[in-house]
């Protein structure tokens, strides 16, 4: 897999990312998706959050964090008072995976860890720009694309982890509580517990 660097622009800003990535060939994933779905927020963002992929919602809008996962996480932003103007969001790959069922029904896909080590260079583009004071990552593909694949979020999650100059926090992906039946609330109250902890971070001393 050739990767993304080569598609990536040196020493542009946002605007000029958010450009480049639509002619991506980093990897086979731009083949079946509507577009890729840049990262969208301030460059003056104090926080980054990484959720895993564009959803089916987001591939059409060609917006992160539009869909009920991205609504529901909203939510728990808002409970923990991280001011939504303060977040940059984005994705560990740029573009959907997904397989087809019943004649045009989209089924998510996890990325490959290829998949994911091809878009790399799109987010280090991305944190390399805003240079926030904590990442959030939204479960195992996004803290694996930063921390590395030995990294578990079940044994650290809700953790402040220093990693090459930026300070960490991994939780589960607000899909994970969605997709909860017995224990929804429960698995809520835990993400917003792990956000109440990036939220610390931002508040003034």
């Amino acid at each position: 897999m050739p990767g993304a660097e080569e598609y990536v622009p040196p020493r542009v800003r946002l605007p000029g990312l958010r450009a480049a990535v639509q002619e991506c060939r980093g990897c086979e994933l731009y083949r079946d998706a509507d577009r890729a779905v840049f990262g969208e927020g301030r460059e003056s963002a104090r926080a980054v959050v990484v959720g895993e992929q564009p959803g089916d919602q987001e591939d059409r809008a060609g917006r992160p964090f539009v869909g009920p996962a991205g609504r529901l996480f909203d939510e728990a932003l808002a409970e923990v008072g991280i001011d939504r103007d303060d977040v940059y969001v984005t994705n560990a790959t740029k573009h959907f995976r997904f397989q087809r069922q019943q004649g045009k029904r989209r089924i998510h896909q996890k990325p490959s860890r290829g998949q994911v080590n091809a878009c790399r260079p799109w987010l280090t583009a991305e944190l390399n720009v805003v240079r926030p004071e904590v990442v959030v990552c939204l479960g195992a593909t996004a803290a694996q694309a930063l921390l590395g694949p030995s990294f578990r979020v079940s044994r650290q999650r809700g953790e402040l982890i220093e990693h090459e100059g930026m300070r960490v926090l991994a939780t589960v992906h607000p899909s994970a509580v969605l997709r909860s039946e017995d224990d929804r609330e429960q698995r809520y109250a835990e993400l917003v517990a792990d956000l109440r902890v990036a939220a610390e971070t931002l508040r003034p001393e």
